[in-house]
C-alpha cells in the first residue's frame, strides 16, 4: 500500500465513523437516478418533486464552512445535470456553456439560503434547455437549422436574408415555410426568443433595462419594453421586481 493510500484511508474511515455516529446517510441513489432521468426527459414537475425529496434529507458536508459546502454541492449537481441534458439530446457545447455560467453565479452568492433557492432556479434552467431542444426536433431539417442559427446568434442582428443564406434557401421560401411549420412568423419567433433569453439577465444580473435592450440589439429601450409587455404581459421592470 502506498503512502498516499495509508493517509487517505484513515481519513475516510474517520469520516465514515463520524457519519454513522451522527446518523447521516446520503439520500437513496434511486432519488438521484430519478432526478437525472426527469431532467433528461425535460419533466420539470417530476424533477422538482424529486429534488424536494432529496433536500428533505440532511446534505453531505463537503467543506469546513457551510457556505463553501453548499457551493461544492451545487457545483457537483451542476456537473450531473449537464451530463443529463447532453443525454437528453442537448448539444454538448450548449450544455457546458450553461454549466460554466451557473457555476460562476454559484460562486458569487454569499448566503446559504440564497444558494438553496438557486438550486431550484438552476434546475429550471437546465430543463428549459431540454424543452427547447425537443421543440426543435419536431420540425423539418431546414427549420431546425434556422432555429439553431437563431439560438447561436441571439445577441446579433438577425435577418431573414442572413438566416436563409445560412440554411441555403430562398428568403421568401424560408419565410412561408417557417410560418407554416411553427405557426409564427420568423420575426416574431426571433423577438420571442430574444425576450425569453433576456429574462435571465433581468433576474440574475444588475444590468439596466437599456443595457439589456442594447445587448439583444433592439433598436431602443422603449421598443424592447413594448415588445416585452406584448409577449409576457408585463414590462421588464415589473418582471424584475416580481
Amino acid at each position: 500500500m502506498s503512502e498516499s493510500q495509508t493517509t487517505e484511508q484513515p481519513h475516510f474511515l474517520s469520516s465514515r465513523m463520524h457519519s454513522l455516529r451522527e446518523g447521516f446517510v446520503h439520500p437513496p441513489f434511486d432519488y438521484e437516478t430519478e432526478l437525472l432521468e426527469a431532467i433528461r426527459l425535460g419533466d420539470e414537475g417530476k424533477a422538482m418533486d424529486t429534488m424536494r425529496k432529496i433536500n428533505e434529507k440532511e446534505g453531505a458536508v463537503l467543506a469546513s464552512y457551510p457556505l463553501r459546502s453548499k457551493k461544492n454541492a451545487l457545483i457537483a449537481s451542476c456537473t450531473l445535470f449537464t451530463r443529463a441534458i447532453i443525454r437528453g439530446g442537448v448539444d454538448p457545447e450548449t450544455a457546458f456553456q450553461l454549466s460554466d455560467s451557473l457555476i460562476l453565479q454559484i460562486e458569487k452568492f454569499g448566503d446559504v439560503d440564497r444558494l438553496r433557492q438557486f438550486e431550484y432556479e438552476m434546475l429550471v434552467q437546465f430543463i428549459a434547455v431540454v424543452k427547447r431542444e425537443k421543440e426543435v426536433m419536431t420540425y423539418s431539417h431546414i427549420i431546425n437549422l434556422s432555429i439553431y442559427y437563431i439560438r447561436e446568434h441571439i445577441f446579433q442582428e438577425l435577418t431573414l436574408h442572413a438566416i436563409a443564406s445560412h440554411v441555403g434557401v430562398n428568403p421568401s421560401y424560408l419565410s412561408s415555410r417557417f410560418k407554416l411549420e411553427t405557426g409564427a412568423s420568423l420575426t416574431f419567433f426571433i423577438n420571442e426568443r430574444k425576450i425569453e433569453e433576456s429574462k435571465h439577465f433581468l433576474i440574475y444580473t444588475n444590468h439596466s433595462v437599456s443595457e439589456i435592450a442594447f445587448l439583444f440589439k433592439f433598436c431602443s429601450q422603449s421598443y424592447y419594453t413594448q415588445l416585452f409587455k406584448k409577449i409576457t404581459g408585463v414590462t421588464p421592470r415589473q418582471f424584475r421586481q416580481n
